[in-house]
């Protein structure tokens, strides 16, 4: 799997760690910062992320502010992006398995690195069910569709 990771100044410290597990665990990954510690805001990061998600260069992200709050809220404003913030790793699964999540958030001041890592395999082990799911996750899409004017 490509993976897209992003995060703000709060997140900084965790991203290499997820990085680096996420590369052990065979898949790809590209960080789109930041890169340093200067305060910086999470909208532009969730923002770059979920675009390069939702054009269809990555299979998914992943994003990291101090709750994971923010910055989820923020790549859920790209049109097909279903980002969704975890605190444990059943959540993740079942927003893959049950919401095709396309996007896992968490937060640094949250969860630790070995709780986040778990909330990461978690949600990369997990495939979507379809089914009954897949109507559902068709009417996230129409009230997307319905808002945005289309």
């Amino acid at each position: 799997m490509k993976l897209a990771i992003g995060s703000d100044h709060v997140g900084i410290e965790l991203k290499p760690i997820i990085i680096e597990y996420v590369k052990e665990l065979g898949h790809e990954v590209e960080d789109f910062g930041p890169y340093s510690t200067e305060r910086t805001d999470y909208p532009k990061f969730g923002k770059k992320v979920a675009e390069e998600v939702a054009n269809g260069n990555f299979d998914g992200g992943i994003l990291i502010c101090g709750t994971g709050v923010g910055i989820s809220i923020a790549a859920n404003k790209v049109k097909g992006i279903r980002a969704v913030v975890c605190s444990e790793p059943y959540s993740a699964k079942l927003s893959k398995e049950h919401n095709n999540t396309n996007i896992v958030a968490f937060g640094s001041r949250v969860v630790g690195s070995e709780l986040a890592k778990m909330i990461v395999k978690e949600w990369l082990d997990a495939e979507f069910e379809g089914g009954r799911h897949a109507n559902r996750v068709g009417m996230i899409s129409d009230i997307e569709c319905e808002y945005k004017g289309e």
